[in-house]
């Protein structure tokens, strides 16, 4: 993705910045610049950034397990997000002005000690192509304000720092800098929300859909989905729950993903079946447990199968659906070829479904049990 051009500044410079990124913090410091930046203001504190960054990655970490940093480190973005998330009773899809408002007014010791760590390095490192002579990491070690005084004497940053005091600090973009992050600012969120999937795939290499985990879930429609369950249950009004053992028949049905959507980033038909209302929202974003409901799920799903071919109707409703809800053609191919016995369907189902499971375990989604 190519950065919009500047006769006045050095986008090549800019298009630098997230290289040898070991950790995530260059990328979300430089998205609360992009997001905070517009006509009025330019001046920002480390603390107003980094609640944006801790903002930003909340539903990454609380949402979707995301490991934002190395394997075997400790992340202190990752810490302090689920310090908050643990002991402040905040939900995972918590609106991000609730976030920052709660950052604003904290007087936890600890969640402010995890801020000033996030600002260690990240407001120097960061600039590092702009600067006519390399900063050494001896020198990134070295006094705050003798390292500030030593980057402000640089020629054409993209911003330069006040007196530090810690959290208070205050970094000044460039006004032609300010002009061009406020003129291009969703292209370059998009560039850097680009970038730091490349680098989360990286981190993450189990997990799928990173891409649709950057940023809060957005509405999802299976309305099709349950509508096509519906016709299956008016068919066989016998069917009945795999959680519960609930008869299905005249209940207001909901759509659960067997694997939690929160994991999967997907609507696929496979992962799909129908709960009760209650059942789905006790089970929430859990790994339901295998060995008890893995075979009522294969079960249930090769019914479906096998009523497809009975009933015409059943049929076109799946052909309706299937351009939405199967997007993989070898899955597809695999799972409602023709002719399948019962075994051979869930022996299937397994194939597809086991590995994505156990990466979601691996993950830290936890297992449930319904409990009446």
């Amino acid at each position: 993705m190519q950065l919009p051009y500047s006769e006045e500044l050095n986008i090549g410079q800019l298009s630098r910045i997230f290289d040898n990124t070991t950790k995530c913090y260059k990328f979300l410091w430089f998205y609360a610049i992009v997001q905070k930046s517009d006509n009025n203001h330019r001046s920002f504190t480390y603390d107003e950034l980094v609640n944006e960054m801790i903002a930003f990655a909340w539903y990454m970490v609380t949402e979707y397990h995301l490991r934002l940093g190395p394997l075997g480190t400790t992340e202190g973005l990752e810490e302090v997000v689920m310090y908050i998330y643990d002991h402040y009773n905040f939900c995972s899809s918590e609106k991000r002005v609730k976030i920052i408002e709660f950052l604003q007014s904290t007087k936890d010791k600890k969640i402010i000690k995890y801020k000033k760590d996030l600002t260690r390095n990240v407001p120097y490192r960061l600039q590092a192509p702009f600067y006519d002579a390399v900063i050494t990491g001896k020198k990134m070690d070295c006094s705050k304000i003798r390292l500030i005084n030593e980057i402000n004497c640089q020629k054409r940053l993209m911003y330069y720092f006040g007196t530090f005091s810690n959290l208070s600090t205050i970094i000044k973009v460039d006004e032609k800098w300010a002009e061009y992050l406020y003129k291009n600012k969703e292209i370059l969120k998009g560039w850097t929300q680009l970038k730091l999937i490349h680098y989360l795939q990286n981190k993450n290499p189990s997990v799928p859909g990173i891409a649709d985990k950057i940023e809060p879930p957005v509405e999802r429609n299976i309305e099709r989905v349950r509508k096509y369950w519906k016709l299956i249950i008016k068919k066989d009004p016998t069917i009945k729950d795999i959680y519960g053992d609930i008869v299905l028949n005249d209940v207001d049905i909901s759509i659960d993903h067997f694997i939690p959507w929160q994991y999967v980033a997907h609507d696929e038909l496979w992962n799909l079946h129908p709960t009760t209302k209650s059942i789905n929202s006790s089970k929430s974003n859990s790994l339901p447990s295998w060995k008890k409901y893995f075979e009522l799920l294969g079960e249930l799903e090769y019914h479906a199968y096998v009523m497809r071919d009975q009933y015409e109707d059943i049929a076109h409703e799946f052909n309706k659906i299937a351009p939405y809800h199967l997007n993989n053609q070898d899955i597809r191919n695999l799972l409602y070829v023709k002719g399948l016995n019962k075994n051979d369907f869930i022996e299937r189902l397994e194939h597809v479904i086991r590995p994505v499971y156990e990466s979601a375990q691996t993950l830290g989604f936890k297992e449930w049990v319904y409990e009446r």
